[in-house]
């Protein structure tokens, strides 16, 4: 057998070479249908992503070519009040974590712009709203959650990003009136990047300030503020659009207020902080960083709604390339020979392991926002911290993804129509919204130097040179040896840091604590795998996850092997073992590419649309091809030069 080809793989490709113009659930195998079901929610899959995967399936979310940026903005919008119509009661959706973070797993592979403006009308903006307004006989919302105002949110300022609770624009309380004066002090204190242009009809937000009560500063709470209507902007109001960023364009601006008068209502009161009518602010909380940190609780689950939109987009670039690797045809070892892309090792073998690395993305965001969901007032902290975790994993293996997906696909993927190029540049406002990723990784390494404890498995009885390196069970426990050793060396670090010095001690241990929270990220990923791969029904579907979830072991220990051996956690024989067990493994998946990505379950329309997802490319266009040898074929034709 000639040395560029597996068993069975050329002639697989060679098969499925010709893919029909759609594809999806419909024509699905059984496998594919139980991948799917695992992947997508299991009974829960109608009714948290159905809405969401028919909307994009529709004409109204095709791509549409030759658009400036403020057309693509107001696109953005005219599709934001196609998912309000969509989504039932808007209330209610705003309440749903798991359908609000599936709204973003699948408007986000069609348009960026929508998946971040209904991120911000319906997570912070109208979540906020209402879940500030328990105990306060509710709030009227439904000129937001039908749409006649739209939604947005003002926190970060100029100066102020992730040390959001120094912000510096204030509200304070007005005596005569008993409502409130909106002020923005200071350049610094613009507000920095929210879609408050006039674009998409009239909008309101909820604006994070200081509450200044008689010159007493009680710290920062949110305030419900008119900021345009059909006439225009309200006075007071300042609004500067910034230039054009990377990625698909959303109308950010640079927001200020000068003095602009708010009644009472307009702040938002719950157990976190009210003020009574003499001015006096009841709290449960002891202290102003923590009503703070209440006031602003939705970016929380705007953390699981950015990763599930990086999610998305990157399962979205790796199902184009896949296809398009099957498609894709060039010259093979012999004379004259056509072989598919997907037939070489070189080119298959990165994109198994990023479908590897997507199935435990999905399978740890399902995990994570299940813990969210159920988490209690004992285990809200720790529960944050994982879903803060999370999404800096998810939305930097996406980024990967999506640049690797890319970069299969060639000049191809360079096309917007061809529905790659924009992803992983959107895939860049995930990875900073609702929390830079360092920044947020920084916070849990240093509460988790102490305050955490690697979870091991039951201890084995096998002696470790008789455990092979295809026992999941193994190579679980060797990334939980990996996460403890740079636990402890970043313990080691900061106890030996320079007294008298916290930044030099956190300097000193910072390392090998965000080498920790990245192997924890991985390690938690493969346990929601391997317990993913317990649940299926299917034997060939167990098969395939199995090997996918040991192929992501494999490739995550790969540059520890020295330190496991060091440590007496691994054999020489095994360090030796490992590059062949991974060709091993993606030798085996080979040939199942097209039904792990089939699993991923885009809808036959959105796919049919993509040329190089339904084996077309730029350029086969018979018509225009056609037109062009008749001009130069007729008598009337002008020369050639």
């Amino acid at each position: 057998m000639h040395p560029f080809r597996d068993k069975g793989l050329l002639e697989a490709a060679s098969e499925r070479s010709s893919l029909p113009k759609t594809g999806g659930a419909a024509n699905a195998s059984a496998t594919s249908r139980e991948l799917t079901h695992l992947l997508f929610d299991g009974d829960d899959q109608a009714r948290v992503h159905g809405t969401w995967r028919d909307l994009i399936a529709t004409e109204s979310f095709r791509h549409r070519p030759g658009l400036s940026a403020a057309e693509r903005v107001e696109l953005s919008y005219s599709r934001l009040r196609l998912v309000n119509d969509a989504a039932g009661d808007a209330a209610d959706l705003a309440f749903d974590v798991r359908r609000l973070a599936a709204l973003h797993e699948w408007t986000g592979v069609v348009d960026g712009g929508l998946c971040t403006v209904a991120s911000i009308h319906y997570n912070l903006f109208l979540g906020s709203l209402l879940d500030q307004s328990v105990g306060m006989g509710g709030r009227e919302v439904s000129e937001f959650t039908s749409m006649r105002r739209i939604g947005t949110f003002l926190c970060t300022e100029l100066d102020h990003g992730n040390d959001a609770p120094a912000l510096g624009t204030t509200a304070e309380l007005d005596r005569e009136t008993g409502g409130f004066i909106l002020h923005t002090p200071t350049p610094g204190a613009q507000k920095f990047m929210p879609n408050t242009s006039l674009a998409g009809g009239p909008k309101s937000a909820v604006v994070a300030a200081r509450l200044l009560v008689d010159g007493v500063d009680e710290g920062c709470f949110l305030f419900l503020t008119p900021l345009s209507d059909e006439s225009g902007r309200v006075p007071g109001v300042h609004v500067r659009e910034l230039p054009d960023r990377t990625g698909t364009p959303v109308d950010h601006c640079l927001t200020s207020f000068d003095r602009v008068h708010l009644p009472r209502e307009a702040l938002l009161e719950a157990e976190h902080g009210r003020l009574d009518q003499d001015g006096t602010l009841h709290s449960s909380l002891g202290s102003a960083r923590k009503r703070f940190l209440h006031s602003i609780g939705r970016v929380t689950s705007g953390k699981l709604c950015m990763s599930a939109g990086t999610l998305g987009m990157s399962r979205a670039a790796l199902t184009i390339a896949v296809r398009h690797a099957h498609t894709r045809h060039i010259s093979g070892p012999r004379l004259g020979e056509r072989v598919p892309l997907v037939a070489h090792r070189s080119h298959h073998s990165r994109l198994l392991d990023a479908t590897a690395t997507a199935y435990a993305m999905t399978f740890l965001h399902r995990e994570v926002l299940s813990r969210w969901v159920g988490h209690t007032a004992e285990n809200r902290a720790e529960t944050e911290r994982l879903v803060a975790v999370a999404k800096g994993w998810i939305s930097w293996q996406a980024r990967a993804i999506a640049i690797e997906s890319r970069e299969r696909c060639g000049a191809q993927g360079l096309f917007p129509v061809n529905g790659i190029s924009d992803l992983p540049l959107n895939i860049e406002g995930g990875i900073t919204a609702e929390g830079d990723n360092l920044v947020i990784w920084v916070k849990a390494g240093a509460e988790m130097i102490f305050g955490h404890e690697a979870d091991r498995g039951p201890l084995s009885q096998v002696p470790l040179a008789e455990r092979p390196l295809t026992g999941l069970p193994f190579l679980r426990d060797l990334l939980v040896e990996v996460e403890t050793a740079a636990q402890s060396r970043a313990r080691t670090a900061l106890r030996q840091g320079p007294a008298g010095d916290p930044l030099g001690r956190w300097n000193a241990a910072s390392t090998p604590a965000l080498e920790m929270v990245s192997v924890h990220a991985c390690r938690r990923a493969a346990d929601a795998f391997i317990d993913a791969a317990a649940r299926a029904s299917d034997p060939a579907a167990r098969t395939l996850l199995e090997q996918l979830c040991r192929l992501f072991l494999l490739r995550q220990l790969s540059c520890h092997t020295g330190e496991l051996l060091a440590d007496g956690h691994l054999t020489a024989d095994h360090v030796r073992a490992f590059p062949d067990a991974i060709t091993g493994v993606i030798a085996a998946l080979a040939p199942h590419m097209l039904t792990l990505v089939d699993a991923f379950d885009l809808p036959d329309a959105f796919l049919a649309a993509v040329p190089i997802a339904s084996g077309g490319r730029i350029g086969d266009e018979e018509d225009i091809w056609s037109t062009w040898h008749l001009r130069r074929s007729s008598p009337l034709a002008p020369a050639a030069r």
